[in-house]
């Protein structure tokens, strides 16, 4: 049993894997996918059937060091559609999770309003009438109460989705996320696994103030036993459900509020994004910029003021903030050798401090400058609207960064 609970837990143990092409490479496996699904970008699944999903849940996992993610070097690039259609971010999502929904009778939704009134932000709209009052469970005001009573669904074998209303109020059920969906799998012996999809909408919105500003993913990265990605386009937020609902580990899946309404043409296929991988967003040679979430539009704005100063800023989008995509992330850093890190996180403790630690651990020798980042204030986000934009990071203060470290 021991070993059992040593090799299938999911974040308390570890242990070295050699791969095929080299002795030394480590390689990072959650609660293993069935077989035919690829470590890449883009995974297609259209065959998939009940009793091979339950099988899957049987199977253990391998767990290493430093939550770092080896990428398989034959991983083709994401497919591109010459037909598709159109859908705002939060259509995207819905359209993932209906998909799910249809697939798999075991995909459940539960969270207050989530029902006929369609979620806060509508992802769940139509849902309730077309899956009935018990997949689309409306629950009361009780977020401790309905996110343990959606571990205890896991566990029985369902594959709960639970809606957070405001990724703030999920605090009123930390020790249900941490103690119980995230130590379940290891503290069993293996005997359960906990795959359940936690998601809602979260960081500084428009004039929301403190308490409905909260960006949790700073609280949640330290404990063992959870996977966390951030959605930022309605492509890799349609592919980041289905891959998170597909998922034998319990998964935190962080939407900005204020992405919600991103328009993008997405394809008509079935497809599925990587949970561990991190996306190329531009290409460069200068400098690395490391961003995920609403980050990732101010930097692409700051890219075109430094485009047109003659910098050739590369930016990635890390999508996983557990684990990190070191492969993606060391191959960037081998060419440009500069750093920086741009996220809304707080700067004491979030994102960018763990991704600054693992970078200097792996890849220090790479470096020609220290790593910069940029973070938001240590402080409650204020609800006046200036005050607000001035607590977190700026196009312009991306601009003065590049240009510092690439002096």
């Amino acid at each position: 049993m021991a070993n059992s609970a040593m090799t299938q837990g999911f974040g308390g143990f570890t242990a070295l894997m050699p791969s095929s092409s080299s002795s030394n490479r480590l390689q990072l496996g959650f609660s293993k996918h069935p077989p035919e699904w690829k470590r890449s970008s883009i995974m297609i699944r259209l065959d998939a059937s009940f009793s091979q999903y339950s099988n899957s849940m049987k199977r253990a996992s391998k767990l290493v060091t430093s939550a770092v993610m080896v990428k398989d070097e034959t991983a083709t690039s994401p497919a591109t559609s010459k037909t598709g259609h159109e859908l705002l971010l939060f259509e995207a999502l819905r359209e993932g999770l209906d998909e799910e929904m249809e697939r798999d009778p075991r995909v459940c939704i539960m969270g207050e309003d989530v029902g006929h009134y369609g979620g806060s932000y509508k992802v769940s709209k139509g849902m309730a009438e077309k899956y009935g009052d018990l997949r689309v469970l409306d629950t009361p005001i009780a977020e401790n109460s309905f996110t343990g009573m959606g571990v205890g669904a896991a566990m029985t074998g369902l594959r709960p989705v639970i809606e957070g209303m405001n990724m703030g109020f999920l605090l009123l059920a930390f020790n249900q996320i941490s103690n119980n969906c995230g130590m379940l799998h290891y503290t069993s012996g293996g005997q359960f696994t906990i795959p359940v999809v936690i998601r809602g909408p979260g960081g500084v919105g428009r004039q929301l103030g403190a308490e409905h500003s909260q960006r949790l993913e700073s609280y949640f990265q330290s404990v063992p036993g959870l996977q966390m990605v951030a959605c930022s386009t309605p492509y890799n937020a349609k592919g980041l459900m289905k891959a998170a609902i597909r998922s034998e580990n319990p998964v935190i899946l962080f939407e900005h509020v204020l992405l919600y309404n991103l328009k993008e043409n997405i394809p008509d296929e079935e497809y599925v994004c990587c949970l561990e991988e991190a996306e190329m967003v531009r290409p460069g040679a200068d400098i690395t910029i490391l961003t995920y979430s609403r980050m990732r539009y101010h930097v692409m704005q700051a890219a075109k003021t430094l485009v047109n100063k003659g910098y050739d800023p590369e930016i990635i989008d890390i999508r996983s903030l557990k684990p990190f995509d070191l492969h993606t992330i060391g191959n960037s850093i081998k060419k440009t050798h500069r750093v920086l890190i741009v996220e809304e996180c707080m700067r004491t403790g979030g994102i960018g401090a763990s991704l600054r630690a693992a970078i200097i651990e792996n890849f220090w020798d790479y470096l020609d400058a220290p790593i910069m980042c940029l973070s938001s204030q240590d402080v409650p986000t204020p609800y006046a609207g200036t005050l607000e934009d001035w607590t977190v990071v700026q196009p312009p203060q991306i601009v003065s960064a590049v240009e510092q470290l690439c002096q």
